[in-house]
């Protein structure tokens, strides 16, 4: 499987793939805080021009074709006094769904953000509905530190928790 797909910095040329993998999960509504109605270029911004984030980008075998198949970015959880502590997001896209992306996205994170000097990494809004992200993350040595009840507002659940979790690098 990761013979397949390579995990590399994105570069300019790959937002359209990008974007191909983000849309539906912005659009859905079940997994991020972002406007399910956000614009093209407002999603350019803040998943490529957050201030410090690195992204990365899966690429692999898709009908002959080699195509984004999810992304990631990382970056100071909070500046300052608090940026020796990484955050990060993930979106794994359609045609990735099912060959191990997340995971692959996840160890590279991990992997880099140790690499750059931070010294831990938190996630500050994981849904609590979404099972399969709460079960890799914790794979990957996560845990869950806290809960803060009603705080997102899922478009089929209504209103569910947004899990703080956490791990050191």
């Amino acid at each position: 499987m990761s013979a397949e797909v390579e995990i590399r910095p994105a570069v300019e040329d790959d937002w359209p793939g990008i974007w191909r993998a983000l849309e539906p999960a912005f659009r859905a509504g079940e997994t991020y805080t972002y406007p399910r109605d956000i614009t093209e270029d407002d999603a350019r911004r803040a998943w490529l021009e957050a201030p410090g984030a690195r992204v990365l980008v899966a690429v692999g075998a898709v009908d002959d074709d080699r195509k984004v198949l999810g992304t990631a970015k990382y970056l100071p959880n909070h500046p300052g006094a608090g940026a020796h502590v990484a955050n990060a997001s993930f979106v794994v896209g359609p045609a990735g769904a099912g060959r191990g992306i997340g995971r692959m996205l996840g160890a590279a994170v991990l992997a880099a953000a140790r690499a750059d000097g931070y010294r831990a990494m938190q996630f500050n809004a994981v849904v609590e509905t979404n099972e399969r992200a709460v079960h890799l993350w914790q794979s990957l040595g996560f845990e869950i530190l806290a809960t803060a009840p009603e705080a997102f507002d899922h478009p089929r659940h209504g209103l569910v928790g947004l899990h703080i979790m956490f791990r050191r690098l």
